[in-house]
């Protein structure tokens, strides 16, 4: 027992007479040194490969970017002139209403005149008006009292354009004539007919007062269903529109507009109380509902 202990204690491994000892690795060649090295720098490279693709893919869309966007002009001082001209033209205001209304109405715009036989008129046998086309047909609008007991009447159109004309229709009541022309101009442009809107809203006369062809003036609308008694003649007209647009002898049968250039009354008569044939201020319009009645309108 004593002997078994001692050579336990010195061989505490025992080996198998049957084992081999094991064999030492042969060492690597160049060619396989060069393989494994090879094989781990794929291995790095397929790790590296999503990052390198994207910095690749950066760098291609810089180069098309560069390529395709051209290089900004130099600054010039004539750059820098237009640059404020621009800026300046940009805040320019619009035109004045004013100024567009004629525009629009110009081309309409009919000069009338009368001969009256001798002892007809008391102040001359000749009378000046104004009126405006108002259908495809040449008809134009004015106030009866413009032309009524003529016997002849010669329309000027806007483009030159002479001759004479009849009267078509006539509403003493309200004191609106149709004329017909004998002869159309080569280009005929009827005037828009429209709502004459609100008191205080904008209000304009085009016409030819004392012979002024193609007169303009400018205020607001006074008031609606007027009253207003000619104190010469004593013909009496009701449903009238008040105005503060200046009007004279001539603008009698002209257009009163609103701020579209549209036609929204016929002007009739102004109301002086010093019996002098001048405005002082309150004139008076046949509403174009009223009036275009006579050339067969429709009503507005």
């Amino acid at each position: 027992m004593e002997m078994y202990a001692i050579d336990f204690l010195i061989h505490p491994n025992p080996v198998n007479e049957n084992d081999e000892p094991p064999v030492p690795a042969a060492p690597e060649t160049p060619a396989e040194r060069w393989r494994r090295r090879a094989r781990q720098v794929i291995v790095y490279a397929r790790k590296a490969l999503p990052f390198a693709s994207g910095v690749l893919a950066t760098l291609v869309a810089l180069l098309l970017y560069s390529a395709l966007t051209p290089e900004p002009d130099q600054i010039t001082q004539q750059g820098i002139d237009q640059s404020i001209a621009n800026a300046i033209a940009s805040v320019t205001p619009a035109p004045a209403y004013s100024r567009l209304v004629y525009q629009v109405i110009q081309p309409s715009l009919v000069l009338i005149q009368a001969h009256f036989p001798v002892g007809a008129e008391g102040d001359g046998e000749y009378g000046l008006g104004s009126g405006v086309i108002v259908s495809d047909a040449g008809e134009i609008l004015t106030a009866l009292h413009v032309v009524q007991n003529a016997d002849t009447i010669e329309v000027t159109f806007a483009d030159g354009t002479q001759t004479s004309a009849q009267i078509a229709a006539a509403q003493p009541d309200i004191d609106i004539a149709v004329l017909a022309p004998a002869q159309l101009p080569s280009i005929l442009i009827p005037a828009t007919l429209g709502s004459p809107g609100a008191i205080g809203d904008e209000a304009y006369v085009v016409g030819n007062p004392f012979g002024l062809y193609g007169s303009m003036s400018s205020g607001v609308i006074s008031g609606f269903e007027r009253s207003f008694t000619d104190p010469e003649t004593g013909r009496s007209l009701s449903g009238l529109i008040q105005f503060d647009t200046a009007v004279n002898p001539g603008n009698s049968g002209g257009p009163l507009l609103n701020r579209a250039g549209q036609v929204t009354g016929i002007v009739t008569s102004l109301l002086n109380p010093t019996k002098q044939d001048v405005f002082i201020g309150i004139g008076f319009a046949v509403p174009i509902r009223a009036a275009g009645g006579a050339a067969g309108l429709p009503p507005y």
